[in-house]
């Protein structure tokens, strides 16, 4: 029988996989593989936290962690998936990164209890089109002597858009989580090469069959999050193509469209009103179809907001899922 798997780029399918109480066996495998963690450096436990980050500052939207834990030595990671670039992304990496590293402690004074922080971050897009490798670290070194004297915070990207191996080439446990990660939800069966724990127990995680009604709807509705983000940023780089290659016509016709001036003025102006006038019928019609839709939605969120409540979800996931503010939620 063919199984369907969900897509682990997808946040609420990455959290329920990677950060659930059942599955640390498989938060503490990824993590030994992508950083590779052998001998006394190995994992004994971990201890999933809190995945939201309140920022001090109230202009500061809410920063969400796919998955944040803690290991026996007290190192925290952090572990992020993101499927489309937007504008700051670096920069909301590290700030998550000095979040997690500073709200370990209560107050200044108590800085020398400071433990290392390790943000891993997995990409679906490049974010580093200077090199081909599809793992990196970054770390502060001094300059000089490439020693690296300040350490503890730590960054790890793995960009799976340069990650391109078959199941036959897989030889590490990183590999086989990577492929994991990018190829799940496209297969359906288990590979030869990841039938064994703690895969076994990811891919029976990321078992579409086995999420009840409202787990299905949170994972819909962040899968259409993520279709719609890599809509607009197509629809963007179209827009863009089309007005180069106006502005480029334009200018090329310049010289030509020095004779019959008028002539091309008046028919112009015929043809934009007989072309606005059928757009603005056209845009009122979406329009309207479009609110009515919102309506409709608006009250299934609503409905599946209250659900979630009673099933005991965070307040807080509830908001990230459902596009509601916490506020609105704690009033239902």
């Amino acid at each position: 029988m063919e199984l369907k798997f969900m897509d682990p780029g997808i946040d609420f399918a990455f959290k329920k996989i990677f950060g659930s109480e059942d599955t640390k066996e498989v938060l503490i495998s990824f993590l030994e593989s992508f950083l590779g963690l052998e001998g006394d450096k190995r994992i004994k436990h971990v201890a999933i936290t809190d995945p939201y980050q309140l920022p001090a500052i109230k202009a500061l939207k809410t920063s969400i962690l796919d998955v944040k834990c803690t290991d026996h030595r007290n190192i925290t990671y952090i572990v992020e998936m993101q499927t489309s670039n937007a504008t700051g992304f670096l920069k909301r990496i590290q700030y998550n990164a000095s979040k997690a590293y500073v709200n370990q402690i209560a107050s200044g004074r108590d800085y020398p209890k400071l433990n290392q922080v390790i943000a891993i971050t997995i990409t679906r897009f490049t974010s580093f089109y200077n090199f081909n490798h599809y793992l990196s670290r970054h770390e502060l070194k001094e300059t000089k002597t490439n020693e690296c004297y300040l350490d503890q915070t730590i960054y790890y990207f793995a960009e799976l858009s340069k990650f391109n191996k078959k199941e036959s080439e897989l030889e590490s446990n990183l590999d086989k989580w990577l492929f994991f990660i990018k190829e799940a939800s496209e297969l359906q069966a288990i590979p030869e090469k990841l039938n064994r724990e703690p895969f076994i127990k990811a891919f029976e995680k990321a078992k579409v069959i086995n999420m009840d009604r409202d787990e299905f709807e949170f994972y819909d509705k962040a899968a259409m999050a993520v279709t719609d983000a890599e809509g607009a940023i197509e629809f963007a780089e179209e827009k863009g193509m089309k007005k180069g290659e106006a502005k480029g016509r334009k200018e090329g016709k310049e010289e030509g469209r020095k004779e019959g001036k008028e002539e091309g003025i008046k028919e112009g102006k015929e043809e934009g009103i007989k072309e606005g006038r059928e757009e603005g019928i056209k845009e009122g019609r979406e329009e309207g179809i479009k609110k009515g839709r919102e309506e409709g939605e608006k009250k299934k969120v609503i409905a599946m907001a209250v659900n979630a409540i009673k099933k005991g979800l965070p307040v807080e996931l509830i908001a990230e899922l459902t596009g509601l503010s916490v506020e609105h939620i704690k009033k239902l």
